[in-house]
Parts: C-alpha cells; structure tokens; sequence
C-alpha cells in the first residue's frame, strides 16, 4: 500500500483539521504553544500552535518571515513511510527514524520536549492527514491565522 500523499495547500488544511478536532490532541494540549518547522525533502512547513490549536501553517516560509523553535527533517522518501497507517519498523516513530532512518532534530529541543506528548501525537496524524507530495508544491501558501 502506498503512502497518502496530498497536494501542499489541501495539506494545509487538512492536517489542521484534523489537529484541532483530535480529542487527544485536545485533551492534552491547553500548553501546547509553540512554533515548528517540518522539513520534507526540499520543502519546509511551518506549524504554529496556540493552545493546542493550529494557528497557522506556513509552507515554505521565507527565513524571516516567523520565528520557530525546533525543526524535524527528513528525505520525502522517510516521510512517505513514516505517513503510512502502518510503517515499517525504524520509521514508524521520531526517534526510531532518528536513529536509523535520516530523520534529524534541530534547535531548541527543550521546547521539543516540553511538548513531546502533544507533539508525538500530531505526527502521528500524519497518518491520518496524509504526507504532503513535494512533486505538487507549487506556490508558497499560508493558512491565515485563526482569531
């Protein structure tokens, strides 16, 4: 089975869709506040948290266009498997991919791990959202931030 893959800005609004109405999620993250960039393959994706919420989602953001705290990044290649329902073993998690996969984490990883359960599980949907297809980033696009 192959992994979902999904056009950059259907992506956008569909992981934060499926982020904000995740009961874990939201079980959990009243203090998750936070900003992160995903870097897959040639392409960046920046998540913007305010209590457990998704803000905003900036793909491929200029270097100066918001702060963020850590970076997650990786090949598409290992972010294809690591969005399948049922990744093979090693790239089924951060750390698993970390350590035998080409998955690196970068930055203030305190704020990584101050957030580690909520920020596990919105990796974790990625499995549900699907993985963005680098093939179709066209332009760079945001989701506005939420009032």
């Amino acid at each position: 089975m192959t992994s979902p893959t999904v056009m950059a800005n259907d992506w956008v609004e569909r992981f934060a869709q499926v982020c904000d109405e995740d009961e874990e999620l939201q079980a959990h993250g009243k203090h998750f506040d936070c900003s992160y960039m995903l870097r897959i393959g040639d392409h960046n994706y920046q998540v913007v948290m305010h209590h457990g919420k998704v803000e905003e989602i900036l793909v491929d953001p200029g270097p100066l266009d918001r702060r963020y705290q850590f970076l997650l990044q990786a090949s598409e290649d290992t972010w294809q498997e690591f969005g399948k329902k049922e990744p093979r073993p090693m790239a089924h998690g951060i750390w698993a991919a970390t350590f035998r996969e080409d998955m690196r984490m970068e930055g203030d990883l305190l704020v990584l791990m101050q957030n580690l359960r909520c920020f596990t599980r919105q990796m974790e949907l990625l499995r549900v959202s699907g993985v963005p297809s680098q093939e179709e980033v066209t332009a760079p696009r945001q989701r506005e931030a939420s009032n």
